[in-house]
C-alpha cells in the first residue's frame, strides 16, 4: 500500500470521529476492532519492512508550505518500526484488558485520537509535523486523567500538561532556530530531519541546540530532576491511562534523543555524554530508593518506571551500536513489561479498590494464576536472564562499558535495587497467610483479563529468548545512524571518541 504510514496515522482518529456514532453498548467491541486493525497494518508494515535496508522506508512527501520548507513527510527505518508496532499493539491490549466503566464510550474515542498523535511521532520526519503530533498527543491524555482519573487528577493531569508543554516550547524554538540556520547555511528554508542530518554545526550552538531540545525530551522521558509530574500521573490515572503513558507516551522522549539530539548534535552528544551518564545513575539509584519506601503499589511500579528509564537513557548515550541498540530494545521491553505491571495493578485495584500492599498478603493461594503472571512480569523487570527485560539492559549496559567501565559497574549494581524493591513487593502482597478475610474470596484472573495479559507474557519470554527478529533491523539502522555520528562531528576528539567506542560495532 503506497500510502500505509498515512493510513496508520489517521485511521484511529477516522474511527474516533465514527465512534460518536456508535452505540454505547457496542462502543468496547468497536474500540477493540478498530485497535486491532491498526495493529494488523503494523503487522502489515513490519512483514514488507525490508530489514537489509538501513534508511527510510515507506516515504511520503507532499510540501503545505513550500516557501518556509515544512512538508507532509513521512517514514520508518529499523529504529521507528518496533515502536510503532508496540504502539498500537499495546493500545489494542489496553482496550481488551479495559476494565473502566464510567463513560466508556468517551474513554475509548480519546485513546483512539491518543493512538494517532503516538503513530504520528514516531513516523514523522518533518520536525514541523514531529511536534503538531507531539503536543496533540497532550489533548487526550490530559482528558483521561483528568476525566478518570482519581481524587487528585486535576492537580495530576494540570502538572502533566504544564511540565510536558513548557518543556515542548522551549523545544520548538530549537527546532525554529534549526529551520533558520539551515536556511543561513543553503538558502532555502526546512524543517525535514533527513536535511538537517546533512548540516554540520559550530561545536556551541550544537550545546545551544541540545539543550533546547533536552528540556523537551527530558521532560517527556522524564528524567531526574523533571520526574515529579510522573508519579502524580500515574497514581492518579485511570489504569488504561496509565498502560499508555508507560508503554508508549515516556519512549517519546528517549526516540527523540535517538532521532534528534545524537544525529544533529554529534559534538555535543559526546561532549555530554558523561553528564548524561550521571543524570541516568541518579535517576536509577534515587527512583528505586523512593520506590522501595512506597506502600502503593502502583506508585512502586510508577518509580521503577522513571528507574528503567535511566537505563534506556545511559544506553543512548553510549553512543556505540550496542548501546543505542540495547536501549531502543529496552525501550520496547519496558513498554512491554511496565505496561502489563500496570494491568495487574488495575486487576487487584478493580477487586478491592485499593494499591496498598498493606491490604493484601497472601493472594497466591485465592489469585494462583494472577501472581504467576505477576511473578513473570516482575522477573522480566528486574531483568532475569531469558526474560525481555533481561536483552536491554544487558546491551545498554555492555554499550556503556566501552565509554567508563565504573560508571557501568555503578550502574549495573544500582540496577540490583530494582530486584529489592520488586521482590519486596512481591513478598508483602503474595506471600505468607491471607491476612485480609476479604481477600480469600477474590476472584482470579480470567476471561478479558487474560485475553490481554497471555499475549504479553507470551511475548515476554519469547523475546527473552530469541530477540533476534527485532534487533536485526534496529542494528542496521543504529549502525547508519552512528555512521552520520562519525562523518558530522566538527571536532577531531568527537571522531575519535565515537569511533573508540565502536570498535565493537565496526564503525570506520
Amino acid at each position: 500500500m503506497e500510502y500505509i504510514l498515512s493510513i496508520l496515522v489517521f485511521f484511529p482518529a477516522f474511527a474516533a470521529v465514527i465512534g460518536f456514532m456508535v452505540d454505547k453498548d457496542s462502543i468496547r467491541t468497536y474500540g477493540i476492532t478498530v485497535t486491532a486493525i491498526e495493529f494488523l497494518l503494523a503487522c502489515y508494515l513490519w512483514a514488507t519492512f525490508d530489514t537489509n535496508y538501513a534508511g527510510m522506508q515507506f516515504s511520503e512527501f507532499i510540501p503545505i508550505i513550500s516557501q518556509y520548507g515544512i512538508s507532509y513527510n513521512l517514514g520508518i527505518d529499523g529504529i521507528s518500526l518496533f515502536l510503532v508496532i508496540m504502539t498500537t499493539f499495546m493500545t489494542m491490549i489496553a482496550l481488551i484488558g479495559l476494565t473502566e466503566k464510567r463513560d466508556l464510550k468517551n474513554l475509548i474515542i480519546s485513546v483512539l485520537f491518543l493512538e494517532m498523535t503516538m503513530v504520528g511521532v514516531f513516523v514523522a520526519l518533518d520536525a514541523i509535523i514531529f511536534y503538531l503530533f507531539w503536543e496533540l498527543s497532550l489533548v487526550p491524555m490530559l482528558y483521561i486523567v483528568g476525566a478518570w482519573g482519581g481524587k487528585l487528577r486535576i492537580y495530576a493531569s494540570v502538572k502533566f500538561f504544564l511540565f510536558t508543554f513548557t518543556g515542548s516550547l522551549v523545544m520548538l524554538v530549537g527546532m525554529l532556530y534549526m529551520g533558520y540556520v539551515y536556511f543561513q547555511t543553503t538558502g532555502t528554508w526546512s524543517f525535514s530531519i533527513m536535511d538537517w542530518n546533512m548540516m554540520m554545526l559550530p561545536v556551541d550552538m550544537q550545546l545551544w541546540l541540545f539543550a533546547a531540545f533536552f528540556l523537551g525530551f527530558a521532560i517527556k522521558v522524564p528524567m531526574v530532576p523533571f520526574h515529579t509530574w510522573l508519579p502524580y500521573a500515574h497514581g492518579q490515572a485511570p489504569t488504561i491511562g496509565s498502560v499508555i503513558l508507560a508503554a508508549v507516551l515516556l519512549k517519546m522522549g528517549t526516540y527523540g534523543f535517538v532521532r534528534f539530539s545524537l544525529p544533529l548534535f554529534p559534538d555535543a552528544s559526546v561532549i555530554l555524554m558523561i553528564p548524561m551518564a550521571i543524570l541516568a545513575i541518579i535517576a536509577i539509584v534515587y527512583t528505586a530508593l523512593v520506590a522501595y519506601a512506597q506502600e502503593d503499589i502502583k506508585q512502586v511500579v510508577a518509580y521503577s518506571s522513571v528507574s528503567h528509564m535511566g537505563v534506556i537513557i545511559l544506553g543512548i548515550f553510549a553512543l556505540n551500536v550496542e548501546g543505542i541498540g540495547g536501549s531502543i530494545f529496552l525501550m520496547i521491553s519496558h513498554g512491554i513489561v511496565s505496561g502489563a505491571l500496570f494491568m495487574l495493578v488495575g486487576v487487584i485495584y478493580d477487586r478491592r479498590n485499593t494499591k496498598m500492599m498493606s491490604e493484601f498478603g497472601g493472594l497466591a493461594k485465592p489469585m494462583p494464576m494472577f501472581a504467576t503472571i505477576f511473578g513473570i512480569m516482575l522477573m522480566a523487570s528486574v531483568g532475569l536472564p531469558l526474560t525481555i527485560g533481561f536483552v536491554g539492559e544487558f546491551l545498554s549496559l555492555l554499550g556503556f562499558f566501552a565509554v567508563s567501565p565504573v560508571l557501568t559497574i555503578i550502574a549495573g549494581t544500582t540496577i540490583i535495587l530494582g530486584a529489592v524493591y520488586m521482590l519486596v513487593l512481591y513478598k508483602k502482597t503474595f506471600f505468607g497467610p491471607v491476612t485480609k478475610t476479604v481477600n480469600e474470596k477474590l476472584q482470579d484472573v480470567k476471561g478479558r483479563e487474560l485475553a490481554a495479559l497471555v499475549p504479553l507474557v507470551m511475548i515476554v519470554i519469547y523475546l527473552g529468548v530469541y530477540p533476534k527478529p527485532v534487533l536485526d533491523p534496529v542494528d542496521k539502522s543504529v549502525k547508519q545512524l552512528v555512521q552520520v555520528m562519525y562523518l558530522k562531528s566538527v571536532t577531531p576528539e568527537a571522531k575519535e571518541k565515537i569511533a573508540m567506542v565502536n570498535t565493537i560495532g565496526e564503525t570506520k
